[in-house]
């Protein structure tokens, strides 16, 4: 079972961090802390300009929380696609849903309309939709190439059954690419109760800020985001060990399909 990784990064060094480990894929966003907002144009185009041998996937969010887009935030999304169409980018994040939880066809056909020829992997919307099954068939009628979800629990692996579930109903259609929490430890373990082959995460870990002077006092960020003495980064090692992790699981899964032949 061949493996194929995405990494989610903030930023340029995250994406050569993990184009050093021999990951395949990033998704490029900034505000990780709300899910992942739509990087700068600056950023896509710097990153691009820094990396050659990973795919480089904006999100294309314009804000956070729901996923219920008004038509000036539509049209901003549209304008993003085609602005990193143009920067060459091999593929984009999206999503959008209707206020009952179904997949907004009609937002997404004007998204995919703007991101002809691009690969299209529809986000984490899909972890609230009302119907996850139809709303995978929607997104295979629309033509998506891939849906990153987490089996519509807050992690992948508590999501393993429905993940396992909507690889088998995809049938080759669509990418299922579990996502959420993956970790060194669990990442064996749900290759090989999901099926997946497609696997994203994020391999981050907290480093000390390079500022010398600091005001614990001042805070500008909610609860979850990291103090301005501390900041996320992308961590080659971490990326590494679940990457391991997840090729052993492969290989277990294969031994166990082969022995069954």
């Amino acid at each position: 079972m061949a493996l194929t990784f995405e990494v989610v990064v903030e930023g340029t060094a995250g994406a050569i961090a993990a184009e050093r480990t021999g990951a395949h894929r990033v998704e490029l966003v900034s505000a990780l802390a709300d899910g992942g907002l739509t990087p700068s144009l600056g950023t896509v185009r710097t990153t691009l300009g820094a990396v050659s041998r990973i795919d480089v996937y904006p999100i294309v969010r314009p804000r956070g929380g729901d996923f219920v887009y008004d038509e000036h935030e539509v049209a901003a999304m549209e304008r993003d696609i085609l602005a990193f169409a143009e920067e060459g980018v091999p593929g984009v994040v999206l999503g959008a849903l209707t206020p009952k939880g179904s997949v907004d066809r009609f937002v997404m056909e004007r998204l995919l309309a703007a991101a002809e020829g691009l690969a299209v992997t529809f986000h984490r919307a899909f972890d609230v939709t009302a119907d996850p099954r139809a709303a995978l068939d929607d997104l295979i009628a629309l033509g998506v190439d891939r849906v990153l979800t987490s089996g519509q629990e807050a992690t992948a692996a508590q999501g393993s059954g429905l993940l396992a579930e909507l690889v088998r109903r995809a049938e080759g259609r669509i990418t299922v690419m579990p996502g959420g929490g993956i970790r060194p430890d669990n990442a064996a373990g749900l290759v090989i109760a999901t099926g997946a082959t497609d696997l994203h995460f994020s391999g981050q870990a907290t480093v000390a800020s390079a500022a010398v002077h600091r005001n614990p006092r001042v805070r500008m960020g909610a609860a979850a985001v990291p103090p301005e003495d501390r900041r996320r980064v992308t961590s080659a090692e971490h990326i590494v060990q679940i990457m391991i992790a997840a090729r052993d699981g492969a290989r277990q899964r294969e031994a166990v399909s082969g022995g069954g032949t």
